[in-house]
């Protein structure tokens, strides 16, 4: 399945949260990430970050694509994503 993932949090937490969601998916804007994964890998990475998030001051948005196939992404801009660096 194919996830999209938003959040605003505090300050305090958003390295934390930012760092577990890197180990799952695709870093593509300040708060977003986004990627293939399997439901038991996002079952997981949805367990660790709530683990780290106040409910009472932060919120986290799930997008959840069942088919990929049915999603249509244009870009314009300046990309974020991950890079690899060569030297």
């Amino acid at each position: 399945m194919f996830v999209i993932i938003t959040y605003d949090v505090n300050e305090k937490r958003v390295g934390k949260v930012c760092k577990k969601l890197r180990e799952h998916l695709t870093w593509t804007q300040n708060s977003v990430f986004e990627g293939e994964i399997t439901k038991g890998q996002f079952l997981k990475c949805r367990q660790q970050v709530e683990k780290i998030i106040n409910p009472e001051e932060d919120s986290i948005y799930y997008y959840i694509v069942e088919n990929p196939k049915n999603i249509k992404k244009e870009f314009k801009g300046t990309e974020k994503g991950d890079f690899d660096i060569f030297f």
